[in-house]
This record gives C-alpha cells, sequence and structure tokens, in this order.
C-alpha cells in the first residue's frame, strides 16, 4: 500500500470520513482486499503528491499507534465531536482485515509488550527463518518470485534502490540481515530464500535515520516507499531456475532400489581427506558446507548459546537410568503471608409477597392479567424490528406446545414423552420466539429441556462431544422450527443427517400451525418449584466434553429471585439482550429472569451484530431500555461503528450488564466504552461487570451504583506473583502488570471462599489466588447423568490448614480463580480451563493471547483470531499458540511477529512458548459463535491434522528438565580387573564360535580346493554338462545359462584376451563392470585364469550418469585398475558426451569389451604361489559415506566357501535362488564363488528386474521348489510394501512357498525385526513357514561371521532396554517393557569363526550379556585394506589387533560392530548350549549426545511412527545438533503437521531435542545396493543445500 505514507490524521474531515467506511466494509467482508486498495488510491490520490517529498513519518506517528491506542484516547471529558474525530483517527490499523480480538484489549499491556520487545531489541538476536519451498506454501501471495538469497540489503541499513546490488556474497548478505534482528519492532528479520524486501525510497540527505529504529512498532519499509522502488527492486533481482533436479541425487523419478552407492565426495580410507574434497568449503570436520544452510545452523547455535534462564528444576540419572526430579524450590519464590480466609456471606435474600411460587406461575398470571404487554421483540438481520410477542401469546403457545408434546405425539395409547423426559432444544441465535415459546412449553409439560447448538454439518467442531452430552441426558427427541429443519444437512434421501456420535433423534416441528390447541378441560400441572431438574445447560470442558448442567426447579426460581433483588429489576422495564439466550446469561436474564419480571426483552443476534454492530446501542436508544446485556465484544464493536450519532443517548440505561467482565482484560473495553459514550449519557456507575459459570450460575455482579458514588475498585497485580498463585501488587516492572478489575459482590443469598484449585479443597490465605467456591440455593444441582464427576464439583466441603472440613454444607466449584479484595469485593484473574501450569507455575491463556495481540499483529493475524493451549511432552506442559493467519501476509511478517510473540511472552510472563503456528484464514475449528474450538484445535495439532502455513518450535528455550548429560568417567578399573570380576560373580566371557571347519582328509579335494581356479577347472573335467547358473529376466524366463565347461571356456577367452593386451601384467586390478549376470562370473575367473586381481564394480546409471558415475570413476582411481572390463553397451556409456560432462572421458584406462572375443585359449593358467596371495578385491561404500576395499586372499575365498558350504549343507544335487547384488560382500561371495566351489545350481534372480515385476522372486521360488533362498532388505520391502495386499492373487496364480525353509537376509547392519516379521507374517498364507526368514551378518573385515544356514536353533529374539544401550549397556527386559527394543539373533556363527565382544576403549573381554565391539578371528577374514599409501596404523588395528588382556595370542579384527552374546537356553548341533550374537549397530554411525550414544535407525523408527504421512526418516548430527529428514508420503499441506510431532516423539522417548527437521519428497533418502540408508551423502546434500526440502524447521 504505497498510500501509507500519508498523515491519515492531517487529512480533511470527509476524507477520514471516507476511509473509515471503507476500513469498515473490508473488516466486515463487504469488500475485497484488491477492491478496499483500489478505492483507498482513488480517496487518497489528490493528497499523495503533497507528501511526496517529505520523509517518512516517525514512528511515534498516529498513523502507527501500537495496537493499543485504537479505541482509547487519553480519558477525560471532552466534547463528543472531539473525541469521535480522535478516535477515528486511530483507528486504521484494526480495520483491516485483522481486527483484533477486542476482548483482550489493553493500552497499558500493549505499551508494556512494545517496551519488552524494545528491551530484545538492544540484545540483537536473530532466529533463522524456516527454508520453505514455493509449492509448499498455497497462501504465499503470487508476487513473491524467489530471487537469489544475496539480492535483498537487510532493511536496517535503510540502503536506497540503487545500492541494492546483487554482488554480495550470500554470507555478508546473511550476516547483514543478522543484526538488524528480528526482535526488533522493526520489519528486519532473517530473509529465507523466500521474498526480496521492496528497499526504502531514497531519502534525502536532511533526515538521517538512527541506525538502531525506534523501539515503537515502525511499519515495514515499504509501507512508504512508492511503487517506483518495488519495480527498480525486482528489476534487479535474478531469478534462480527453480525445480531444476538437485546435482548429485538420483532423478526422483528413479525407484529406490536403483540407488547411488557412493557420494561423489566420499571420504576414502587412508586417503587423506583434502584430496576428495578439494573444490568445497569445508567446515573444521571436513564437511562441505553450503553458505545458506550452514549460515542458518550456525545462526541457530549463536541463539542456542545465548544464556537461558535458570532451569526451573534439575533432573538426574539414578542407577535405574530412570529420570528422577529432584524438587529444588527457588528460594525467591513469593509465598502467600496472609490469614486463612473466612467465608464471604451475600446478603439475605429479600421475600417478596407477590413473588411466584414457580417460574411457570409467573407466566401463567402474565399471560392471564396482562396479555397485551411485550415480552419480546425480534429483530431482522438489518437490526429492524420483525415481530413482537405479547405474554398472552407467549401463554397461549407454550401451553398448546405443552398439550402437544404430552398428547398428540404418537399414537393414542402409547404416550411417547412424559414429564421428566429430556427433549433437545434445537433453534438458531436469530429465532428467540420459537426458542421461548419451545422452552416454556417443556416447562409447562414437565418435560426437562436441553437447549444446543443448530448442528451445521457432520464434521462441526465438536459435534461428536455433544453426542456425548445427549446420550448422558438419554435425549431421544429434538424440537425445532420449520426453517431449522429445512435447513439441516439431509442425506440424498432426504432424511436429516445423522451427525457424529449423535444419538438417534427424533425431530418435532414447533411452528404454532402443527400444534394443537388443548381441550377447555386441559390445564398444564404447576406444582410448587421443588428439587426436581427444571432444563438441563451444556458446558465445554477443558478436554472438550460436553456435560449437561442440571438446575432444579427451585434453583431456577430462587436464582430468578436473586437476579431481581441484586440488579433490582422492575415490572414493565425494557431489556436489550446480545447474548446467546440458550445458555448463561442471555438465558437467565434474557428469558427467565425477564419473563419472572414482565420485563420487555428485546434479543439482538450475533447475525445483526455482525451486519450492523452499532444495532443495540440504536435499540437502547430507541426503546429507552434500561438494562442493557452485553459482552466486551459488543462494547468494542459499537465504538468500531460509532460515528457522530449524536442522536443516540445512552442516559435511559440504569444497568450495563457486561457478562464477561470477570476476564480480566475487560478493564480497558469498558473504560474505552465509556470515554466514547460518556457525552452520549452513558452514566459511569451503570457499568456491571459480572462473573459467572454454568456450575454456580451468577457468582457476583457489581450492583447498579447511584450518581456521585465512588467509582469501584482496580488492582494492579504482578503477572510473577500470578504465576505463583499469589497476590502481589506490581510495583517494580510495570511491563508485567495485570490491572482487573471487581466483579461487584457475592449474590444474595450465597457464601462463598477461595480454596486451592487443585488438591483437596484446603481454604486459600488472603493474599492467594484460588478457585472460588459457591454455596447457594440458586445454583447448578449435578452434571446430568455423571455422577462420579458430579461429586468433585457440585459437593466439596473446604478443609482449612489442617484438613478438617469447617462445616457440613457443600459448596460448588465455580471454576473462577481469583480472590475477595477489600470490602467483600470479587476479582477474578482467570478461569480453570484457561490455567497452564508450566513447571509449577500457573499461565493463563487469556493472558497469553493478550500478550500475542499486543505484538502489532495487524498484517499477519486474521481477525485476531489467536488459541492457546497447552500439550503434555516430557513430564511437562508445553505452551502452543495456533493463530490465523491473514491470506495476504508475506512470510517474512509472519515469521517476524512469531519471533516477537517469543520475546514479547518471554519478558511479560517469564515462560518459554514450545511451539508457535500460523495456519490459513478461517481453518480452525469454530464455535457456534464463530470464537476457536480449543479443544479440537489441539486434538489437530497432536493428531498432525492442523495443516499450519508456518510454524516455529522452541524447544531449547522451554524444555528446562532434561537429563544432566552424562559424563564420561574416566576407567578407574583395569580389564584385568573387570575379567577377574567377571569370573568371580560366575559370568562367563562373552564369546561365541561356530562348529570345527575340520580337516579334509583326501590330498585330491585338498588340491581341488586350495584355488577356485582349480576347483572350477576340475569341474570342467569331471562334470562338464552340469549347469552351474540360470540367469532369469523379468518375466521368470532362464535368458542364460552356464555349465561348468561353458563357464571354463569364457573364462579362457577373457584371460586370453587379458594376456595379449601389453600393460596389463600379473597381479594388477582389472574393474569388472557389469550388469548382474553371467558374465560378470565369467570375466571374474577369466581374471583368476590370467593372473589379474579382479574389481567388481556396480554400473552407472544411463538415466542418472552425474550421481552414479563419479562413483565407478573413484573405485577406478582408488584401485588403480589396469583396464576395465565391459559390455558393449556400457563401453559406449563411458566414451559418450553424457559420461564427459561429468567425469573426464579420456583418463579412462584400457576398456576391453568382452561381448565378441575372439575364441582363443589362453597359452597357460595362471597358478598363484601360495593361497595367501591376494584372489579379489571387494570394494564398498559404507553408509558413512566412507569407501573401503579390502583384500580377500585365495585362502580367505576357500575357507568362506567351506564355511558356507558346511552351514547351508550345499552340494551338487542343490538349487539356491539369489537375489542380491552381486557385486560386493556376502552377495559377491554367493553370486560368483559358492556354486563353483560346492557344485550347486544358483538361479539368479537381479534386483532391479524386481520393479518391473514383483512377483519374479517369490514366483521362481514356487516354481523351481527352491529349499534356499538369499536376498536383500530391500528386495524384502519391495516385496512386502507391493505384494502384501495381494496373497490372494499369488495363491490363485499357484504360488506356494511351503518348499522354502530358509530365506536369508544377506546385511551388515541390525536386523531389522518389524520388516523381517511382517513379512513372514504376510506370506504365511501362501505357505511361507513362520521359521524360515533369517538374517545372515558380515562386516568390511569378515564378509560372512553369522549366516542361519540349516543347522543350529532358530533365532532367537530378545528385549533390550533401550535407555540402557545408549549407556553403553545391556539391560534385558520383558516384553512389551516401556522403551522395551527387540532384537533378533543375527543367525548362526559360521563353521571356523570365533567371536568376542570387547570393549572398545580398554581392549579387555567383556562378560556375557554386555554391550561392546564384536570381534571376530577366522580363516575368511580380508587380509587388510587396500589403500594407496598403505596406512599400517590402520591396518594392524583393524585386522590384526591383540586383546589387552585374557589370550594376547590371538589376532582378531575388528568388525566395528557394537553388539553382544548372550547364551540362550538353546543347545546347538553338538549338544552344548547356543551362544547367540546380536548385532546393536554400526560403531561408525552412532551419534554422541549429551554424553550418550544414540543409534539413528532407534530415533528414525519412532519418527517414522509419529505421523502417517512420514515415509522414511534419517537422522545425522551437525555440530551437536541432531537433524532429522522426512520423507513425506502425504500431500504437502501435512509438511508442517509433522514438525511438532517429530519434535515431541524424540523428545519423549529418546530425550534428545531436535535441531532441524527437514521435510523431503519421497525417493530423497538416497539408499544403497543393500537397503542401507546413507545417512552422510544425506547430510552433505543437505549442508551443500542440494535437497530441494519441502520445509526446514530450525527449532529454538
Amino acid at each position: 500500500m504505497a498510500e501509507s505514507g500519508v498523515d491519515v490524521s492531517a487529512l480533511p474531515q470527509e476524507v477520514r470520513e471516507q476511509l473509515a467506511e471503507l476500513d469498515l466494509e473490508l473488516s466486515e467482508g463487504d469488500i475485497t482486499q484488491k477492491g478496499y486498495e483500489k478505492k483507498r488510491a482513488k480517496v487518497l490520490a489528490p493528497y499523495l503528491t503533497q507528501t511526496q517529498n517529505l520523509a517518512p513519518p516517525p514512528a511515534y506517528d498516529a498513523e502507527s499507534p501500537g495496537p493499543s491506542s485504537a479505541s482509547a484516547p487519553e480519558p477525560g471529558p471532552s466534547n463528543s465531536s472531539s473525541s469521535s474525530s480522535r478516535h477515528r483517527r486511530t483507528r486504521r490499523p484494526h480495520r483491516s482485515g485483522g481486527t483484533r480480538d477486542e476482548r483482550y484489549r489493553s493500552d497499558i499491556h500493549t505499551e508494556a509488550v512494545q517496551a519488552a520487545l524494545a528491551k530484545h531489541k538492544e540484545e540483537k538476536m536473530a532466529l533463522p527463518m524456516p527454508t520453505k519451498r514455493r509449492s509448499a506454501y498455497v497462501q504465499s501471495p503470487i508476487d513473491n518470485c524467489t530471487p537469489p538469497d544475496s539480492s535483498s540489503s537487510s532493511d536496517d541499513e535503510a540502503v536506497s534502490s540503487e545500492s541494492a546490488e546483487p554482488q554480495q556474497s550470500p554470507d555478508t548478505w546473511i550476516n547483514s540481515s543478522l543484526h538488524g534482528s528480528s526482535t526488533s519492532s522493526s520489519a528486519s528479520s532473517t530473509l529465507s530464500h523466500g521474498e526480496s524486501r521492496p528497499t526504502q525510497a531514497p531519502q534525502p540527505q536532511s533526515q538521517q535515520v538512527p541506525p538502531p529504529p525506534p523501539p515503537a512498532p515502525a511499519h515495514p519499509p515499504h509501507s512508504y516507499s512508492q511503487p517506483s522502488a518495488l519495480a527498480e527492486a525486482f528489476a534487479q533481482t535474478r531469478i534462480d531456475p527453480v525445480g531444476v533436479g538437485p546435482p548429485d541425487m538420483p532423478s526422483q523419478a528413479q525407484a529406490r532400489g536403483s540407488r547411488v552407492d557412493l557420494p561423489p565426495n566420499a571420504v576414502v580410507r587412508g586417503m587423506s581427506r583434502g584430496q576428495s574434497r578439494s573444490s568445497m568449503m569445508e567446515t573444521a570436520d571436513g564437511v562441505p558446507v553450503s553458505s545458506r544452510v550452514s549460515t542458518k545452523i550456525q545462526q541457530l547455535l549463536n541463539t542456542l548459546k545465548r544464556p537461558k534462564r535458570p532451569p526451573l528444576s534439575e533432573f538426574f540419572m539414578d542407577d535405574q537410568e530412570e529420570i528422577v526430579e529432584v524438587p529444588q524450590a527457588d528460594p525467591n519464590t513469593p509465598k502467600p503471608e496472609g490469614r486463612q480466609i473466612i467465608p464471604v456471606k451475600g446478603e439475605p435474600l429479600g421475600v417478596v409477597s407477590n413473588w411466584p411460587p414457580a417460574l411457570q406461575a409467573a407466566l401463567t398470571r402474565w399471560g392471564a392479567t396482562q396479555g397485551k404487554s411485550p415480552a419480546l421483540t425480534a429483530l431482522d438481520i438489518t437490526g429492524k424490528p420483525l415481530y413482537t410477542l405479547t405474554y398472552g401469546k407467549l401463554w397461549s403457545r407454550s401451553v398448546k406446545l405443552a398439550y402437544t408434546l404430552l398428547n398428540k405425539l404418537g399414537t393414542k395409547n402409547e404416550q411417547i414423552l412424559k414429564p421428566g423426559d429430556r427433549v433437545a432444544l434445537v433453534y438458531p441465535n436469530s429465532d428467540p420466539a420459537m426458542f421461548w415459546v419451545a422452552f416454556y412449553g417443556c416447562l409447562l409439560a414437565e418435560v426437562i429441556p436441553v437447549p444446543i447448538e443448530v448442528p451445521l454439518s457432520r464434521k462441526d467442531a465438536g459435534s461428536s462431544q455433544v453426542g456425548f452430552l445427549l446420550g448422558s441426558c438419554s435425549v431421544g427427541l429434538a424440537l425445532t422450527s420449520e426453517i431449522c429443519l429445512k435447513g439441516l444437512p439431509k442425506t440424498p434421501t432426504g432424511e436429516i443427517l445423522q451427525f457424529k456420535g449423535w444419538p438417534r433423534l427424533k425431530w418435532v416441528v414447533t411452528d404454532s400451525k402443527y400444534l394443537t390447541k388443548p381441550s377447555k378441560d386441559w390445564q398444564p400441572h404447576i406444582p410448587t418449584a421443588n428439587t426436581d431438574t427444571a432444563y438441563i445447560e451444556y458446558k465445554a470442558s477443558k478436554e472438550g466434553t460436553v456435560m449437561g448442567v442440571a438446575v432444579s426447579k427451585v434453583a431456577m426460581l430462587t436464582h430468578c429471585q436473586a437476579l431481581t433483588q441484586a440488579c433490582n429489576y422492575c415490572e414493565g422495564e425494557t431489556m436489550v439482550n446480545v447474548l446467546d439466550f440458550k445458555k448463561d446469561m442471555g438465558l437467565w436474564h434474557g428469558v427467565l429472569t425477564s419473563v419472572m419480571n414482565r420485563i420487555h426483552t428485546i434479543s439482538v443476534p450475533y447475525a445483526v451484530m455482525k451486519a450492523c454492530p452499532q444495532s443495540w446501542v440504536q435499540r437502547v436508544h430507541i426503546h429507552k431500555a434500561r438494562v442493557a446485556l452485553v459482552k466486551c465484544r459488543d462494547l468494542h464493536w459499537a465504538m468500531m461503528a460509532h460515528r457522530d450519532q449524536r442522536e443516540t443517548s445512552l442516559a435511559s440505561l440504569r444497568m450495563l450488564i457486561v457478562a464477561d467482565g470477570a476476564n480480566p482484560w475487560s478493564v480497558s473495553s469498558c473504560d474505552a466504552f465509556l470515554n466514547v459514550f460518556q457525552a452520549h449519557g452513558l452514566k459511569p456507575e451503570v457499568i456491571c461487570p459480572c462473573a459467572t459459570s454454568p456450575e454456580a450460575m451468577t457468582v457476583a455482579i457489581r450492583r447498579p451504583g447511584v450518581a456521585g458514588a465512588p467509582l469501584p475498585a482496580r488492582a494492579v497485580l504482578s503477572m510473577t506473583g500470578l504465576s505463583h498463585g499469589v497476590i502481589r501488587v506490581n510495583t517494580e516492572d510495570k511491563n508485567s502488570a495485570l490491572t482487573v478489575q471487581d466483579v461487584g459482590h457475592v449474590m444474595p443469598g450465597a457464601l462463598m471462599c477461595i480454596v486451592k484449585p487443585d488438591g483437596p479443597p484446603m481454604l486459600c490465605k488472603t493474599d492467594e489466588i484460588g478457585e472460588i467456591v459457591v454455596n447457594s440455593r440458586a445454583g447448578g444441582n449435578m452434571y446430568y447423568g455423571l455422577s462420579g464427576v458430579t461429586k468433585n464439583t457440585f459437593e466439596v466441603i473446604p478443609v482449612n490448614a489442617s484438613g478438617t472440613p469447617i462445616g457440613e454444607i457443600p459448596f460448588v466449584r465455580s471454576g473462577l480463580l481469583g480472590f475477595i479484595g477489600p470490602g467483600s469485593l470479587i476479582f477474578v484473574v482467570g478461569k480453570n480451563e484457561g490455567l497452564l501450569m508450566v513447571s509449577g507455575r500457573r499461565h493463563n491463556a487469556d493472558d497469553l493471547v493478550a500478550t500475542a495481540l499486543a505484538v502489532e499483529p495487524v498484517k499477519t493475524v486474521y481477525r485476531g483470531r489467536i488459541a492457546v493451549f497447552s500439550v503434555t511432552v516430557f513430564f511437562d506442559e508445553r505452551i502452543v499458540i495456533v493463530a490465523e493467519q491473514r491470506p495476504d501476509a508475506s512470510e517474512e511478517d509472519s515469521f517476524q511477529w512469531m519471533s516477537r510473540v517469543l520475546q514479547a511472552i518471554d519478558s511479560i510472563h517469564q515462560v518459554g512458548l514450545y511451539c508457535l503456528a500460523l495456519v490459513p484464514a478461517n481453518t480452525l475449528p469454530k464455535t457456534p459463535l464463530g470464537g476457536i474450538h480449543i479443544s479440537d484445535t489441539k486434538q489437530l495439532f497432536l493428531e498432525g491434522a492442523l495443516h499450519p502455513c508456518n510454524i516455529l518450535m522452541c524447544p531449547h528455550t522451554c524444555v528446562t528438565n532434561m537429563p544432566k548429560p552424562r559424563q564420561k568417567q574416566p576407567v578407574g578399573v583395569g580389564p584385568a580387573s573387570i575379567m577377574v570380576g567377571n569370573l568371580v560373580a560366575g559370568k562367563r566371557i562373552a564369546q561365541a564360535a561356530g562348529r570345527d571347519l575340520g580337516l579334509i582328509e583326501d590330498q585330491d579335494l585338498v588340491r581341488k580346493h586350495q584355488f577356485l581356479a582349480d576347483s572350477l577347472q576340475w569341474r570342467a573335467q569331471t562334470d562338464p554338462d552340469h549347469t552351474l547358473y540360470v540367469l532369469l529376466n523379468a518375466k521368470g524366463v532362464a535368458v542364460c545359462t552356464a555349465t561348468c565347461v561353458q563357464l571354463h571356456k569364457r573364462a579362457e577367452k577373457i584371460a586370453a584376451a587379458l594376456m595379449e593386451r601389453s600393460g596389463i601384467n600379473i597381479g594388477e586390478n582389472v574393474v569388472l563392470l557389469y550388469p548382474p549376470g553371467i558374465d560378470l562370473i565369467a570375466a571374474f575367473y577369466g581374471c583368476l585364469y590370467s593372473g589379474c586381481i579382479p574389481v567388481t564394480v556396480r554400473p552407472p546409471h544411463p538415466q542418472n550418469l552425474s550421481a552414479t558415475l563419479p562413483t565407478v570413476r573413484m573405485i577406478i582411481d582408488v584401485s588403480k585398475a589396469a583396464c576395465i572390463l565391459t559390455t558393449q553397451v556400457l563401453t559406449k556409456i563411458l566414451r559418450s558426451k553424457e559420461a564427459a560432462a561429468t567425469v573426464n572421458i579420456k583418463t579412462w584406462p584400457i576398456i576391453i569389451d568382452t561381448d565378441d572375443l575372439p575364441r582363443k585359449r589362453p597359452p597357460s593358467i595362471y597358478k598363484p604361489p601360495n593361497a595367501e596371495t591376494i584372489a579379489y578385491m571387494d570394494f564398498s561404500v559404507s553408509t558413512t559415506g566412507m569407501l573401503t576395499g579390502v583384500k580377500i586372499s585365495h585362502a580367505a575365498v576357500s575357507a568362506l566357501c567351506r564355511s558356507i558350504k558346511l552351514q547351508c549343507e550345499l552340494y551338487s544335487s542343490r538349487q539356491i535362488a539369489i537375489c542380491l547384488d552381486p557385486y560386493c560382500g556376502l552377495g559377491f561371495v554367493l553370486w560368483c564363488l559358492a556354486s563353483v566351489y560346492s557344485g550347486h545350481q544358483s538361479i539368479l534372480i537381479p534386483p532391479m528386474e524386481l520393479e518391473s515385476s514383483l512377483t519374479l522372486w517369490l514366483g521362481t521360488l514356487s516354481q523351481y521348489r527352491i529349499r534356499d533362498t538369499f536376498c536383500s532388505y530391500s528386495v524384502m520391502e519391495l516385496c512386502t510394501k507391493g505384494l502384501g495386499g495381494q496373497t490372494d492373487i499369488l495363491k490363485a496364480r499357484g504360488v506356494n512357498l511351503s518348499c522354502v525353509r530358509s530365506c536369508v537376509v544377506v546385511a551388515e547392519e541390525r536386523p531389522r525385526l518389524a520388516l523381517t516379521h511382517s513379512f513372514s507374517k504376510l506370506f504365511k498364507d501362501i505357505g511361507l513357514s513362520m521359521r524360515a526368514v533369517s538374517t545372515a551378518f558380515g562386516s568390511r573385515v569378515n564378509l560372512a561371521i553369522c549366516l542361519q544356514g540349516t543347522t543350529g536353533p532358530d533365532p532367537s529374539t530378545v528385549y533390550v532396554d533401550m535407555k540402557s544401550l545408549r549407556h553403553d549397556r545391556v539391560r534385558l527386559v520383558e516384553r512389551g517393557a516401556p522403551q522395551s527394543l527387540p532384537l533378533m539373533e543375527s543367525g548362526t556363527i559360521l563353521p571356523g569363526v570365533r567371536v568376542i565382544i570387547v570393549n572398545p576403549e580398554t581392549r579387555g573381554p567383556l562378560g556375557d550379556s554386555h554391550l561392546g565391539e564384536i570381534w571376530v578371528n577366522s580363516p575368511h577374514s580380508a587380509t587388510g585394506y587396500y589403500t594407496i599409501y598403505g596406512e599400517e596404523n590402520l591396518q594392524a588395528d583393524h585386522f590384526n589387533t591383540k586383546l589387552s588382556f585374557g589370550d594376547p595370542q590371538t589376532l582378531w579384527a575388528r568388525t566395528g560392530y557394537l553388539g553382544f552374546v548372550k547364551r540362550t537356553e538353546l543347545t546347538d548341533s553338538s549338544g552344548d548350549r547356543h551362544d547367540a550374537l546380536f548385532v546393536v549397530g554400526s560403531l561408525d554411525e552412532t551419534l554422541e549426545l549429551r554424553g550418550l550414544r544414540y543409534h539413528p535407525i532407534d530415533i528414525e523408527t519412532s519418527v517414522s511412527r509419529a505421523h502417517r504421512s512420514i515415509g522414511e526418516s534419517a537422522v545425522f548430527t551437525w555440530t551437536n545438533l541432531l537433524v532429522v529428514v522426512a520423507e513425506l508420503c502425504g500431500s504437502e499441506q501435512d509438511a508442517l503437521d509433522l514438525i511438532p510431532l517429530v519434535t515431541n516423539v524424540v523428545l519423549e522417548e529418546h530425550h534428545l531435542i531436535v535441531g532441524v527437521v527437514v521435510i523431503v519428497d519421497p525417493g530423497v533418502i538416497p539408499i544403497n545396493s543393500r537397503g542401507e540408508k546413507q545417512r552422510m551423502h544425506l547430510r552433505d546434500s543437505f549442508l551443500a543445500d542440494q535437497l530441494d526440502p519441502i520445509y526446514v524447521a530450525y527449532n529454538m
């Protein structure tokens, strides 16, 4: 709005009138924002030119009042015209659609908030703004394109638009925006890659802008820059191409199976780190960073380093690792010091001779004697009187209805309703007359009316709770009007919808034409008022349950009498009622007491107030009404709409009852209203606030005053005192003060005292805040149908300090918190249901709303709609604020508003917010009168269904009860002592071994099996036509087979080709680049025949060369390969233009295409000199991004093959099916080596074929009747997700898995129990045995340590306490124990393998069931790492290391995995007890946080459970911050719902605060061929800003 630079106060009167008119139209929704701006610009056009060259107005100018000065010019007599014009001048900011909710208006408070923010401003603190992908934010205005970060200047520097060149580096840019702190009141905030802010218009030299903006709410710079400046700013921003895929990730279309194995910037063990990553800037720990993401994180760290306020209570860890709170009371906590309170009595209830014996009797009397006298006037939507109901008509219609209800429903003999039955009254707020007739008709028929709101749709907020109310009152019949019935939602057949949670209702229309006139002799029965229930009023509790408060006939009558006495009602007065007539004050005064006193009520419905806010004031004026019933909202609306209505006079009012006068924030509304309308005859003494609750009904009301009497009392209380529940007059810090007005005295005939709100109802001291309890005949009797809850509320007997009851009489809890002031005046400071108990201090939701609203919400919050509630997370309540965001609010403004609300609440209430969320306008669940339905909002928040468009989590500031970080104690006990201790305690050392490999007697066999190449030659001679390999395609057809002799001949061809090439010498490395298949196997044996050392490498993905080719290049470079063997297709790819774009293709080693080699035999077949010679190299990328190549000797190959042969009982008549990647680890061994050694037939299924044909693997098992099969987790997951629901189809196709004896998942990680379990369960229907599925375990130093095989007992499962694992301990617990983690044994230990569990620090052996590193000793361990610079120390440490104590001779290899050995009750084949090995996780991957060790998979499991839209998740740390990346598999509007849920679950289950939550698309988390997450690759991509996240939230 370019024209907002105009000083409105300087404009002529009529222009100001026009502007105010426009503002009103906009706020009431009669005009769109666009139309508003257009018209406004037109009105202001003539004045714009004059102000064009002026400097921007100072921030203190009337144009930008703090949101305070709106409705309260300084008090004091002023003539009407000046007061109204002054009012109009300051009105603007509120009307712009963001109208503040005026329940909470308080000027003093607003000033306090602004002052508090100004104080923060000096501290210069900046919060990192969340990063949001544009598409995720539906609401954002279209013109916010996405310029690069660097093109925006910081606002505080007031740069003229010419100087905003996009030349700064992102670094300087971010730093400059950090200094202009977003806490300031000016609009500077850290910008994300969102919008560029338009810069300020050039300013004349004379007016220098001081560097810090003044601490008053200034407007953002663009409010006074001209459109030209905006255009200029946009002209200079470059637009980055959005939507270009991230450079080094597989394209999203690709399925998960074809994943990258290696990040281009992986670290090679033994290669200096600098070499592998020269191109990127690095942080200290060698992580590449991009300026943007890491600067944000740096900013977050700076924010977190700010001193926290002292923790409220400490927790410590005891031996049980339970969290124990040590309550240490703060010595400075204010304590109540007064004497014990004495109950206060109201004046006695006078007895008036002509008071009726029952309320119905009053109606009978007026109907007979004063039939023409008006009872009720209803207004139409424009505020004009629609009709008037006289007392005669009211009486006759009510009698008709009573007669109809009792006699005319149902057939003659059966009476549907009998006296005492409950009936729902469903009438809209615009139809008071129908409601009155229905209500009195029910009273006359002696059935019990239950008024409820009109249901609008099946999904109304709180609809099922209303159903609960109807059910608990067993309501079967609903009365309604014909019009209302037509408007109810219907099913397609025309029946009324069955509302969610409602009992089945019969609907009865009560319009006069459907009622039957009673026979002459029928008279309604009117007994004297007794204790039977008269009506039931609904009440919603804090949790959202709706209960019915039953009011007896005598209580109803007594309440009317008490109100008549307190308010001094006279017969024949006129009353204007703006409240809801179905409940509370609107019902008690406007329907019941008014009839008792023959008052004429003018009912002003909510809809009329919305259309014409001053209608109630006009009604008072026209009807010379004596009493008006209003809420603060109505006072405020009347002021807003107040033009120079000289003719309105409020002089006739003797009582202006303010129904929500008990809200502490009502003071300023009453003052402001008096201020404006005193000139219209409003007398100060007529304003009567009152306090009410559904249970106690009217608790207190200020009696109408006499002119000249002293004005009522005010209390200015300290908020800090209030939070500790004590009353302290605020002296020291005026910022955190609360001003409350009294609500008058106790009701006539009542007794009141104050008791503690929680625990036993102990009487409070005089200076203590407590819950008001009342004893009176005029109150509710019970919650209908809920006797248990009733006792705690309606039958409370207060006790004194020693715990003895103070008397016999029961009191009713009112739910109001307050105290009794001097002169027995009652003060209310809040409600029980708005109470938030945080760390032992009480905060009031309304107070927090008021503070949030005082932070200039005009640009951000839609119509002041803010909800505050608390959620319980990690042993305490946490405060959540949810507000609706204006449709035109910019991201920037919203974020800034949020960060300022944080600071304001922190300063004024000294409490941290847990979460602040903004949702799109009009999306929060509404109560019937348009307020926010708090309990439904809270429910949506906890279910992750709120769909915020902006969110800020601050767990770091408000979670102060974390356990202390663990300090690692220096190990005072040496390994020897530990071992001796174990022996003394009778604990065995944790070691386990597979059975003996045994000796081979036959020398011939020794020769045959010493080298694999010999085995193949021997098989080609002795059994040439035996088929060793069958390769299947996606259709399940065998596309290629290889017999022993065919394989031998193909290997010879390749060996000949290698030997012919000059430059390829014996012992050199040769890279095999093949798709999974028989070519790969032939090439492998070809290398062995020629004496070269094969290195298998996964071929690059043709659709994604940029991500996959660098990996290939790197392995070729690291392994110093002399040549590449590959296929024709891949040769072309390696030399293609696309490849040239990614790597330097000119430097490839020799490439040999093995597809069409000539039929040649090598001159001789190479024979290794000894068994220790290297047979092949196994390269693989660990999940931590390490590329490691290990050397496998001939001896290790034959030992491993022999071990597998024994374990799985493999021999030549056997068939096994392999669905694994054949490039490294056990997958390669099974695919290429085992068949040649054992002679069994291997059916090869390339895993990528499964993507096009899911049933391929399971179909093959069934077709070939396979007994043993091997697969990877990714294959199992594909089948579980893709075929889980199709077992019937598989059955119909004849797939039967009963033949499968063992299905082994090959992996190098902790067994994924949930996945194997669901796989077994799903395919049980097609014959899969529950015992078949098991896992194998291998590592880099030893490719196969465990493999279930056919012998040993079934794998066992144990449950471990997760907390103990974090402390590097194992504590076994029962299944289902809290925080228990199921672990499955990783398979039986292979023959010839010994395993021991070792303390990784002391290197001493550990006892049974202790957690330590798994060390292995076996003939098939790898020989060492293949590195360029042969780092001997690493080599010795990992491959040939010795125990520090116990058995210093044996050489062990360190697997790098944590685990434990547990002796089970089962026996193994030799009859001994079976020792099970449990793998917990890789040491390299663990996260060290707060002194504890966390396994990422445990946190990820919790995260994936947090919300149904989270698919995969991954965690990693960066500079001690925990970063959680979650894939969103729902719609993008769910993205921000995940952030609080992820934060909650990690805090609850792992006691960690998440630092950053990143929401990404499915498939972004890189997964390697073994199905393992590549977390380090993910971390590098995140820091290099290549993830294209949907949303990044930085938790404060």
